[in-house]
């Protein structure tokens, strides 16, 4: 099998970080890697290009990692929470994905690839769980994520209806 060299600039799981040369299959850099923008040929005739463009990544590389700790402290009090309706036994009618995680944190400003976010499988029963989320290649937060099920009353957590009905409810027993 044929095999050549590339710069990688950005990171590719599995392979390696931006900023570094790796080898690789020529079909692999053909196919996948080149025509994404994932790297570039490492060939004699560009080394000093690839060069400076190393620093260059590498620069952006240290900008990115700062970035993503001033957003890992911002998330790491971040709760979200998800209604869905239920069976008795919990059991979701469908379930919270890693496009639904993407979702809520985009509602809140967070803008967090679904790929970034690593659910095993999806959320299929109520329940608490601990999500984790890759920021950046060396950090990566654990986001708490809750499953409630539609129409139950959480402690400081009421719906405007659930609210509405509370003190519809509470003047007609004090008009007794």
């Amino acid at each position: 099998m044929a095999h050549t060299k590339v710069l990688l600039r950005e990171d590719v799981d599995d392979l390696g970080a931006r900023g570094e040369i790796v080898r690789v299959r020529s079909g692999y850099a053909r196919n996948y890697l080149l025509p994404r923008n994932l790297a570039v040929e490492a060939t004699a005739g560009n080394v000093k290009g690839i060069e400076s463009e190393r620093a260059a990544l590498l620069k952006k590389e240290a900008k990115e990692r700062a970035s993503a700790d001033a957003q890992s402290e911002q998330m790491s009090t971040l709760e979200l929470e998800f209604r869905r309706k239920a069976g008795e036994q919990g059991a979701l009618y469908g379930s919270v994905t890693s496009m639904d995680v993407a979702e809520a944190l985009r509602e809140r400003g967070y803008e967090i690839e679904r790929h970034r976010i690593h659910l095993r499988e999806p959320l299929k029963r109520v329940g608490e769980y601990t999500v984790p989320v890759r920021l950046h290649r060396e950090v990566t937060i654990d986001l708490k994520v809750r499953v409630a099920p539609e129409g139950e009353v959480i402690a400081g957590h009421m719906t405007p209806e659930q609210e509405a009905e509370l003190a519809q409810a509470n003047e007609e027993s004090t008009a007794d």
